[in-house]
C-alpha cells in the first residue's frame, strides 16, 4: 500500500503597515528569522500563498495581507520520513554507513517535507539514527549525489564520523567512482585523462556547459574508455575523478558521444525509456560497494 499523504504544518503571517513594500522574499526571511535564501527556496517551491494565492519572490507586500507558508519554512531543518517499504535495495552496510542501489527517477533525497519516495527516506525507515547527520534535515547522511535520471550506488553515512571521513574523501577526490553509460557513435575517445571546465549555465531546469580556461568554471577531470560497440552506439565505462553537476553526461556529450535517452544534452530522448547511465561501483577506502548495471546495447538497439 502506498504511504499516505500527510498535511504539511503552516505557518501564517499578517503585514504590518510599517513593512509595506517590502520584497516578499526578505519579508519573509526576515518575519519568521530564517536566512533570505530559506524564504525564497520556500518561495520557489510554491509553497507560499499571499492572501491565498502562490506569489513570486519579487512581490511586494502590502499593509494587512496575509502570508502562509505550508511545511517549513527553513526546510533543510525538517527531519525527512521514513518510506516503509521502499522496495529499494541495499548493496552494503557496515557500521557507520549503507548504500542503496539507486533506480532512475528516484532522488537522493528530498527537496521538501511531503516527499518521501527518495533513497533517503527509504534509508530512514532502515537507519532512523541517520536522521540530524552531516548536514541535517532532509540532507542528513548524504555524502553524495547522482541525478535523478541516472542509477547506481549511493551511499550514506549514519554516523558522524563516517560522514566527515567520506565528505573528506570526495573532496580531496580520493573516492574511486566507475560510470557504465551507452552512447551514441561507435568511434573511440581521447585516450587517458579528458580534462574540461564546466559551469551551470542555467538553473531549473539545470543545464551545464563547457567554457574555456579564461572563464569562470569548475576543472572536471574524467577518463572514458569504449568496451562495447555495435550498430551505431557503444558502451563505455567512465572513471570519474572529480564531481559536478551533470558532469558525465556534458563531458560525453562534448566529446560528440551523448548519453542515449539523455533529453538535456543529447540528439533523441525518445528512444528508450530512461536515461542510459548507471554508477557501477563506488570505492571509500576498504569500503568498495558495485551495482549490476541495469541495460545493454541491446535495449537500445531494440528500442529504435
Amino acid at each position: 500500500m502506498d504511504d499516505a499523504p500527510t498535511e504539511p504544518e503552516r505557518h501564517r503571517y499578517v503585514v504590518a503597515s510599517a513593512e509595506a513594500s517590502v520584497r516578499l522574499d526578505r519579508w519573509l526571511a526576515d518575519a519568521a528569522g530564517v536566512a533570505r535564501a530559506a524564504a525564497r527556496r520556500a518561495i520557489d517551491q510554491r509553497r507560499v500563498r499571499v492572501d491565498g494565492s502562490v506569489a513570486a519572490a519579487g512581490l511586494a507586500v502590502r499593509a494587512g495581507q496575509a502570508v502562509e507558508v505550508r511545511g517549513a519554512i527553513d526546510d533543510r531543518a525538517e527531519p525527512p520520513a521514513a518510506w516503509v517499504g521502499s522496495g529499494l535495495t541495499v548493496l552494503g552496510e557496515g557500521a557507520g554507513w549503507v548504500a542503496i542501489d539507486k533506480p532512475a527517477g528516484v532522488a537522493v533525497h528530498p527537496l521538501d517535507a511531503t516527499q518521501r519516495r527518495t533513497a533517503l527516506n527509504a534509508v530512514v525507515a532502515r537507519r532512523p539514527t541517520i536522521v540530524g547527520i552531516g548536514e541535517g534535515g532532509l540532507r542528513s547522511g548524504v555524502v553524495h549525489r547522482l541525478d535523478v535520471a541516472t542509477s547506481g550506488a549511493t551511499v550514506f553515512a549514519t554516523h558522524e564520523g563516517r560522514w566527515r571521513e567520506f565528505r573528506e574523501a570526495f573532496s580531496r577526490h580520493t573516492a574511486r567512482k566507475r560510470y557504465v553509460a551507452l552512447v551514441h557513435g561507435e568511434g573511440g575517445l581521447p585516450c587517458g585523462d579528458i580534462a574540461l571546465r564546466l559551469a551551470v549555465k542555467r538553473h531549473r531546469p539545470a543545464r551545464v556547459g563547457v567554457v574555456e580556461s579564461g572563464e569562470a568554471g569548475s576543472a572536471c577531470l574524467l577518463a572514458a574508455r569504449v568496451v562495447e560497440r555495435r550498430e551505431g552506439f557503444a558502451r563505455v565505462e567512465v572513471d570519474l575523478h572529480t564531481g559536478f553537476l551533470h558532469q558525465v553526461r556534458v563531458m560525453l556529450a562534448h566529446l560528440g558521444r551523448p548519453v542515449v535517452g539523455d533529453a538535456v544534452y543529447g540528439p533523441d530522448p525518445a528512444r528508450g525509456e530512461r536515461l542510459m547511465l548507471h554508477a557501477e561501483r563506488l570505492a571509500i577506502g576498504a569500503i568498495d560497494i558495485v551495482s549490476p548495471v541495469p541495460f545493454g546495447l541491446d535495449d537500445v538497439i531494440e528500442a529504435g
